[in-house]
């Protein structure tokens, strides 16, 4: 996959890229931009900093292991970063936006390009684990999967949603 240029409905124009395999500094550059509260809402309870070990996994770029990281011209650190992690024909998403860049349709996009590499890689189901007192993360998904199935498990919920394959 190429970098991409995607123009979210609301903010400004986003240079999309995979992140590299072993990228430890683009995780932590847009892990050091979330507030407590984003970093709560991302990582499920709070989460001060990452391990080295968590850096690396998060890092992880394979065959199981998407990651997409966007960028805003004039802004030299990434804004944002979403991940897949496939097992078989399901995968996890998980995606974090800067704070500055809240609510601007840049999660929405990024994520929605993330779903369109799934559905290209033969995924027919995303789930996502969100903290139920995160209703941003749960209008995103919403938005770019369209029909959910919603579960509470404890102060999470637990997100499936199938995708269609392109018709041939």
């Amino acid at each position: 996959m190429y970098s991409r240029f995607l123009k979210p409905r609301h903010g400004p124009g986003i240079v999309v890229r995979p992140l590299l395999h072993g990228d430890c500094d683009t995780v932590a550059a847009v892990f050091d931009r979330l507030s407590d509260r984003s970093r709560r809402a991302r990582f499920n309870g709070p989460k001060p900093s990452l391990s080295e070990a968590e850096l690396r996994q998060l890092s992880r770029v394979d065959w199981t292991h998407h990651v997409l990281v966007a960028h805003v011209d004039g802004d030299p650190r990434p804004v944002a970063i979403a991940r897949l992690v496939r097992e078989g024909s399901t995968a996890e998403i998980a995606f974090a936006v800067a704070d500055e860049y809240h609510q601007r349709g840049i999660g929405s996009a990024l994520t929605a390009e993330l779903i369109s590499d799934a559905r290209a890689a033969g995924i027919t189901e995303i789930t996502a684990v969100v903290a139920s007192d995160n209703p941003a993360a749960l209008a995103l998904l919403r938005r770019v999967l369209k029909a959910l199935e919603i579960r509470l498990d404890g102060p999470e919920l637990l997100i499936r949603a199938g995708i269609l394959q392109p018709a041939r």
